[in-house]
């Protein structure tokens, strides 16, 4: 795999940090072998469909951040977001992955790829005892948007500025209505740069309406 195999969504990165992703890349592939890490169907399109996707999220709020990645499994977005973190100077990603293997393969991942980065193998609703505070959220293909604003609340309560951007595909305004039932919040959607019935949401001012 060289530089070229890996799409940036028009991201202009160092060498180092396409190297960082290159390496992270070839991990990857070994690992999947072994673990689950994403759909085997969609390892033929391993830069576009998750690099790629993932690089967006960085794109949306660059500079030196301070994450937390939800659900982390394979490393999508938040070990992307993590390698980009170096075109920032600075930030950081904490990856919550329950699973065991899953974040095994997290730790070496930022070992070899030197990702700006740490695991927490724990439950997402226990992790904000653990890390109090972010400036930013991620999570992709985890959990329905409800249950998304559930895990987001005790960080974006703790600092008002605080964003979340979820990925979701075609059926994600079924997932807003749902949500503004139990919550209100400030939405901005951003059309996937991977595929064109998906977008990203960016979510701000979080609030719990009242029964």
């Amino acid at each position: 795999m060289t530089v070229m195999d890996l799409p940036l969504a028009g991201l202009s990165v160092s060498r180092e940090t396409k190297e960082r992703l290159i390496r992270f890349a070839s991990l990857f592939q070994k690992w999947a072998r072994t673990i689950n890490l994403v759909a085997p169907s969609t390892m033929a399109e391993f830069g576009e469909r998750h690099v790629r996707d993932s690089a967006q999220i960085y794109q949306l709020n660059p500079g030196p951040q301070t994450w937390v990645d939800l659900g982390s499994g394979g490393g999508f977005p938040g070990i992307i977001t993590a390698i980009l973190l170096h075109e920032a100077g600075g930030g950081w990603v904490h990856l919550v992955e329950s699973n065991n293997k899953k974040a095994a393969f997290l730790r070496t991942a930022i070992a070899e790829t030197g990702a700006l980065a740490s695991v927490y193998p724990m439950r997402i609703e226990a992790a904000p005892e653990t890390i109090p505070r972010c400036d930013a959220i991620s999570a992709r293909a985890l959990a329905d948007l409800s249950l998304l604003l559930d895990f987001s609340e005790p960080w974006m309560s703790r600092n008002p500025d605080c964003r979340a951007y979820f990925h979701k595909g075609r059926d994600y305004q079924a997932e807003v209505d749902k949500a503004v039932g139990r919550w209100s919040f400030d939405l901005v959607q951003h059309p996937s740069v991977v595929e064109h019935d998906s977008v990203v949401l960016e979510i701000t001012k979080l609030s719990r309406r009242i029964q």
